[in-house]
């Protein structure tokens, strides 16, 4: 067998052609002494025609089963006028089989092998070798493929030099849980999965080789979500003697030849906007904004601070805010019943309730509507027209942030306000805070990393005496369609200013240098200036598939559970392994 082409390639430029294929059997049709088989591989199907003409050939066929894998020779032949299929590639054309040869059965498979099945995720997971033949699957991580490749030959155009970093690595606090792998040679030592490598891409800058790219595999012992894995893959570049702005500039290149070679997409880099975090927060209520949706965030707190609704009044008063989005025609799409179930949707938030308004051609309708008998001021500062929604979020900055967000992005995609036109929405996001307050740690926790770089004006923070909490940092995010696609940051080559930055975070002399003393030791030695960022591979490659969900473009992923439903990861191991570590593991209930 010398297989001539692929089924999904051949079209009528093969025509009176002898070819060779191999592959899956898609579908069988059977007439008695005639006998159609879809034959399906990589690259799509192409349709075999088996008749009396070649006897040995039709008694072949006739024991063909779905996904059977088989071999076929015979002639390209054009199809009769009623039987062209446009929908393929090959659909003018059909494969007249001289010969053919069954390579291996198949039972029958537990869902069809073809896109939109109905069937459980769960199932899918559990066969996900099965699932990984769906041309869907198979279209998905050729896009990853294509981004990965495209990545790899711009970087090796721009001088950047592949190295990789360890996977076994030291624990170090750097914001999520870590997993860990027990030492058998250090009994009661461990080594941990990379978060990211951030550090050793800061010594790779230490050491002088100026430019470093990886296609780096990163674990996190966090919750799952639809964008977000156990271990996943990010894109990692950093370099020296580069501002900020340089690495955007770079950055923008690097997307903008993606984005050519994968899905043929021209961006004009020139119009990516750039907003600072601040910005960001108070026009849309998130720090990943969706720019192709119109309609933004209105603070309505000075305009409600007398406001008749006392729910209004107070939480301004309280030191909280007003705000609010108009919905264009909201009000003949929503039904009190609708927006009762946003209401209780945004609880999770923390928020208490969902104050709306209907603008009319008379003002304004709803239950609120009382308290506002002359609205124009209201409508006007709402941004709102005739036939819109008003949404209302009145409390904490952050509860209300989160809650419009939601209810923005939400509604857009209900009533269909997402621009077409822009299919894919770049956005930079500069000048974050270095800090943020963590529930989950109930303490204050670097923003992006302990090892980015603050605003040159902002260093003053960090002395003794004054608030770092105040100080921004010289950091970035490129934001795509409201996903972070990646983080990025000037770093501090400075050892007096990582010592000032880890002690802001908690950390005594001690606890800095046993946490991070390879790191402050490096930088006694002359570190350059440097900064760098990665893009996650797996959200680009989602978005650019059109999924709604990383594991579709994962071959082997975990499910929401982290759990690996076709070879049931994680499990337990045998004593000896675990009496070989070290470990004492209590039998479960």
């Amino acid at each position: 067998m010398k297989r001539t082409t692929y089924a999904g390639l051949i079209d009528e430029s093969y025509l009176g052609q002898s070819v060779t294929l191999a592959g899956w059997v898609q579908k069988r049709r059977n007439f008695g002494d005639l006998i159609f088989i879809d034959l399906r591989d990589r690259e799509g199907i192409v349709q075999l025609t088996f008749n009396a003409t070649n006897a040995e050939s039709l008694k072949v066929a006739d024991e063909m089963r779905n996904e059977y894998v088989v071999s076929i020779t015979g002639e390209v032949v054009k199809r009769k006028e009623s039987q062209i299929n446009d929908k393929i590639k090959s659909g003018t054309v059909e494969i007249d089989v001289v010969s053919a040869k069954i390579l291996s059965q198949s039972k029958t498979p537990p869902f069809y092998i073809e896109d939109d099945v109905n069937a459980n995720e769960e199932l899918k997971l559990q066969y996900r070798y099965l699932d990984l033949r769906r041309p869907e699957m198979q279209k998905n991580l050729r896009i990853r493929s294509k981004i990965m490749s495209s990545a790899s030959h711009f970087m090796d155009n721009n001088d950047f030099i592949n190295i990789e970093t360890p996977i076994l690595a030291k624990s170090t606090p750097e914001g999520a849980r870590d997993y860990l792998v027990p030492s058998r040679i250090f009994p009661g030592s461990f080594y941990a999965l990379p978060q990211s490598p951030q550090l050793f891409k800061q010594l790779l800058m230490g050491a002088g080789f100026d430019r470093y790219f990886q296609i780096a595999r990163a674990f996190r012992d966090e919750d799952l979500r639809g964008d977000r894995q156990p271990e996943f893959t990010q894109m990692d570049v950093e370099m020296s003697f580069m501002s900020a702005d340089e690495i955007r500039a770079l950055v923008n290149e690097w997307v903008k030849a993606m984005m050519k070679d994968v899905v043929a997409f021209d961006l004009d880099t020139k119009k990516i906007p750039t907003l600072t975090w601040q910005e960001s927060m108070d026009r849309f209520g998130t720090d990943k904004p969706d720019l192709r949706i119109a309609y933004e965030i209105h603070d309505l707190s000075d305009l409600m601070k007398q406001s008749e609704f006392g729910v209004f009044s107070k939480a301004v008063q309280d030191g909280g805010v007003v705000k609010a989005i108009a919905i264009p025609g909201g009000a003949a799409h929503y039904s009190r019943k609708d927006i009762d179930k946003l209401a209780q949707y945004i609880e999770r938030f923390g928020a208490k309730g969902l104050a709306w308004l209907k603008v009319t051609e008379e003002g304004v309708s709803g239950p609120i509507a009382k308290f506002f008998p002359e609205p124009s001021q209201l409508v006007k500062a709402a941004g709102a027209h005739v036939g819109d929604l008003l949404l209302f979020g009145a409390g904490r900055n952050d509860v209300v942030s989160a809650t419009l967000d939601y209810l923005r992005r939400q509604t857009a995609q209900a009533l269909n306000l997402v621009d077409q036109t822009n299919p894919w929405a770049f956005a930079w996001i500069v000048d974050w805070p270095l800090f943020e307050y963590s529930e989950d740690f109930d303490r204050w926790i670097a923003a992006h990393h302990p090892f980015t770089m603050p605003n040159e004006e902002d260093l003053h923070y960090l002395d003794e005496g004054e608030d770092p909490h105040q100080a921004h940092a010289q950091s970035y995010d490129l934001v795509l369609n409201g996903y972070e696609l990646g983080s990025g940051s000037i770093r501090i080559h400075s050892m007096a200013i990582q010592e000032k930055m880890l002690k802001a975070l908690g950390f005594t002399p001690e606890k800095a240098h046993e946490a991070f003393g390879f790191l402050l030791e490096g930088m006694s030695y002359g570190f350059p200036p440097m900064g760098g960022i990665a893009l996650g591979l797996d959200r680009l490659a989602m978005l650019l598939a059109g999924q709604e969900n990383i594991r579709e473009v994962i071959a082997f992923p975990k499910n929401s559970r982290a759990t690996e439903p076709m070879t049931e990861a994680p499990t337990r191991v045998d004593g000896k392994q675990l009496n070989d570590l070290g470990l004492f593991v209590p039998e479960s209930d």
